[in-house]
């Protein structure tokens, strides 16, 4: 995911990246906090899931955010 990410910010030329994730997937949401997301809100009703409308969170991470690239970040913090 880190290298994709950088892969976006990098050739691809995009700015920001986006996850919604539901509230009650603790690894997904743990998944994009370590690579630098932050959580911008709620999302109320966002996808109708298994015939409800369930609940998402939203995470973020702009270029800026990781300008040693998002890779690098996360292989800092990657216990041996």
């Amino acid at each position: 995911m880190a290298l994709v990410c950088d892969h976006a910010f990098g050739p691809v030329g995009l700015h920001r990246l986006q996850a919604d994730i539901r509230p009650e997937n603790r690894p997904s949401r743990r998944l994009v906090e370590r690579l630098g997301f932050r959580q911008e809100g709620l999302l109320r009703g966002y996808l109708d899931i298994d015939g409800a409308w369930r609940d998402h969170l939203a995470y973020a991470l702009l270029a800026e955010d990781s300008p040693g690239g998002v890779f690098h970040r996360w292989r800092a913090r990657v216990p041996d």
